[in-house]
């Protein structure tokens, strides 16, 4: 043999070698994210095999691999992600229903505060001339109490209605993703496998 057929056969040698490795770590890392229920795509497995996404396309070995574990992958999610997708909506619906029902309370609070807070001011107004300077000073402590009060139901209502905003983009996000996620999954369901 002349040393350039040796040095051939020694980089196809080499060349099968990578290759068997690069598959085993394929192999490798396809039953990791199956097992931690990751998704299994092109990019996840080439990126922790340490492969390129070409080779993966062009090893037909390897993208058989991949492919049938992301359809098994993709059964199993689906079952999942349904259930998952109902309860992150009814928690986001609950909390909203939550934030609105004290809102409308902290709403109900201030407005009786407010109510309160006239009422002293007009006892105060009408019956200046009557009361004793202590009267007056007591009144005027309890309206001061209750304007700090209302105050502090004021900025909790606000939070409140920050929360429930909130809340409601949350649970349009969350709208928005499902519906993605479905639409995601009914396409890769109806895709051929590549």
């Amino acid at each position: 043999m002349t040393s350039s057929s040796q040095r051939t056969a020694q980089a196809l040698r080499a060349r099968s070698q990578k290759t068997e490795a690069s598959l085993v770590r394929i192999k490798s890392v396809v039953d990791l994210l199956a097992k931690s229920g990751g998704p299994i795509t092109v990019a996840a497995v080439a990126r922790q095999a340490d492969v390129s996404r070409t080779f993966l396309y062009e090893h037909t070995e390897a993208r058989n691999v991949v492919a049938e574990a992301a359809l098994r992958a993709r059964g199993l999610r689906a079952q999942t992600d349904q259930t998952q997708r109902e309860v992150v909506v009814a928690s986001w619906r609950e909390r909203a229903l939550n934030t609105e029902e004290a809102l409308r309370t902290t709403n109900a609070e201030v407005v009786n505060q407010r109510e309160r807070i006239a009422e002293l001011l007009g006892q105060i107004t009408e019956l200046q001339g009557e009361w004793t300077d202590a009267d007056v000073v007591r009144i005027t402590s309890a309206n001061v109490a209750l304007q700090r009060e209302v105050r502090a139901l004021t900025a909790e209502r606000d939070r409140l209605t920050k929360r429930l905003a909130a809340a409601r983009d949350n649970a349009r996000f969350a709208d928005k993703r499902i519906a993605a996620l479905e639409a995601q999954i009914a396409e890769q369901l109806s895709a051929p496998p590549s």
